[in-house]
């Protein structure tokens, strides 16, 4: 079992004190694997808040051991497939085509988006969300800005200065017990064109399956 550590960071085996002290960096690993196994969906959103809570709250090795207790363990053979987290993204394009992160793609800490007429997507439906807010920092001109949310995502645009331009902030109905995983805070400036914030597009399956039942001949 040398080959896997635990989500702490440390090598398992009988030589591990699960009594020590927990350190500020072993809670901040627990904390990015319990995000990333949420992100794969093996947590729910409840599952992650109440996790997140006591991992930020607990006092030995113990204790965040038993948070991931249940979770797959890293291999430390297999480190090019965990997601690499950046604190800071920048994006550069001129009068190019289209930027797009969708997917699995790691959610920065920060992300400068310096576009000029270049349509901008940024799809949160799969996103592996490593942190709880995402700052953006917008120097646009342009095109549109479109962000795709879920359920536990909220989108702050009031730090964002607007020259002709618009915003269309469209959310489909959630519950309102459901944490927020994701504050995404838009600052700058947009100059000209659109920022678009909405859900997922529905599939042509789940569109047929919200269309009232016609009624038979006979009725």
């Amino acid at each position: 079992m040398s080959g896997e550590i635990s989500p702490t960071g440390k090598h398992s085996g009988p030589s591990s004190s699960p009594g020590l002290r927990a350190s500020h960096a072993d809670r901040d690993r627990v904390v990015d694997v319990l995000r990333i196994a949420a992100g794969d969906g093996l947590l729910t959103a409840d599952e992650l808040d109440e996790r997140l809570e006591a991992a930020l709250s607990a006092r030995t090795v113990s204790e965040l051991t038993a948070l991931t207790a249940d979770l797959p363990p890293v291999s430390a053979t297999a480190g090019a497939t965990v997601p690499e987290v950046k604190d800071v993204v920048r994006i550069e394009q001129v009068h190019s085509g289209a930027v797009e992160r969708v997917g699995r793609w790691v959610v920065p800490r920060r992300l400068e988006l310096a576009v000029t007429y270049c349509e901008v997507t940024l799809d949160f439906t799969d996103a592996v969300i490593t942190h709880d807010t995402l700052r953006i920092d917008v120097a646009m001109t342009g095109k549109t800005l479109t962000l795709v949310t879920r359920p536990g995502i909220v989108v702050d645009t009031d730090g964002l200065q607007l020259v002709h331009s618009r915003v269309k902030y469209r959310q489909t109905p959630t519950n309102p017990d459901t944490p927020v995983t994701l504050r995404v805070e838009l600052v700058g400036q947009k100059v000209y064109g659109r920022v678009v914030v909405r859900p997922r597009r529905r599939t042509l399956g789940q569109w047929l399956l919200r269309r009232p039942t016609s009624r038979s001949a006979g009725a």
